[in-house]
């Protein structure tokens, strides 16, 4: 399991827990206090409360010394975090990052950059695992995502308006569109190259707010712009996808850059090979039809 996959795990557990029912939480810190009011005190004595519980019994003094350890183990990595705070770079690296409607990007010392010339890959896998599905092949993928139904079907699956670009003037309707739950229904929509049928031209997310679907940590490539005057950033990375097997896994349909804007609560991602100039101007030209 890699990185991008084990942080999508933790994501599921945390919104499964969230649907648990928990046991009310009992009295702990009354019990701890009562045992340890049991044990003598510096003078000598035993408390009240002790002498009419039967307390004293010296294997039950262990709770304090817990408690010392805790407060100090609290203390030392308090001044720890205190101290990294000074340093600059390790300070920017904890705190700075881009929050994009849902989408968190934090701006680290990225990894060993890309240089200019190279193609980004067209996903991202362990070094063990077994290789990536190149671009020619990101067509079959296709066939093996979960919930594909047609533009009407998913406009009434969802609670939310499935915009659709006007730019391009030729791009027309979507060729295939996919609607799957990630705390959210999350709808994806993509456009074939009608030139090469076996490529992918764009595709299109629309998700929602509370949706783990798109988290995106120490990305390749960001610039910061704007869309319809909102913030919005320019940048490469995978993003999870469920295929029909049930299975999730981060991949990129496109070797190309992608455009994540919000336009009131809706979080948008646009993926793409066309310049950023010609990205913003298909963000600009969502409309209902």
């Amino acid at each position: 399991m890699n990185e991008l996959q084990q942080e999508l795990f933790e994501k599921q557990l945390v919104s499964i827990a969230k649907e648990l029912e928990y046991p009310r939480t009992p009295n702990i810190a009354g019990s701890v206090m009562k045992r340890m009011s049991a044990f003598p005190s510096r003078r000598g004595t035993i408390a009240p409360e002790a002498k009419l519980s039967g307390g004293g019994v010296r294997g039950e003094g262990h709770p304090r010394f817990i408690s010392r350890r805790l407060a100090w183990s609290l203390t030392i990595l308090l001044i720890l975090f205190s101290s990294l705070m000074l340093i600059p770079p390790a300070r920017a690296a904890i705190i700075e990052f881009i929050q994009i409607g849902i989408v968190r990007i934090f701006r680290a010392e990225p990894t060993p950059s890309t240089p200019p010339n190279e193609e980004f890959p067209s996903t991202i896998v362990p070094v063990t695992a077994t290789p990536g599905p190149t671009l020619e092949a990101l067509i079959p993928i296709l066939e093996d995502l979960a919930g594909e139904m047609t533009l009407e079907e998913a406009r009434q699956a969802v609670n939310y308006s499935i915009l659709l670009p006007s730019y391009p003037p030729d791009l027309g309707e979507p060729d295939r569109i996919f609607v799957q739950e990630a705390d959210g229904k999350m709808t994806i929509l993509v456009w074939l190259d009608p030139q090469e049928p076996e490529h992918i031209r764009m595709s299109l997310h629309f998700v929602p707010p509370g949706s783990w679907a798109i988290d995106k940590m120490n990305p390749a490539l960001v610039q910061e712009t704007t869309i319809n005057g909102q913030r919005a950033v320019w940048a490469v990375g995978p993003y999870p996808i469920r295929f029909s097997n049930g299975n999730l896994d981060f991949i990129r349909l496109i070797d190309g850059h992608v455009l994540i804007w919000t336009d009131d609560e809706m979080t948008y991602r646009l993926e793409t090979d066309l310049s950023l100039e010609e990205a913003i101007k298909v963000a600009e030209s969502l409309e209902p039809k």
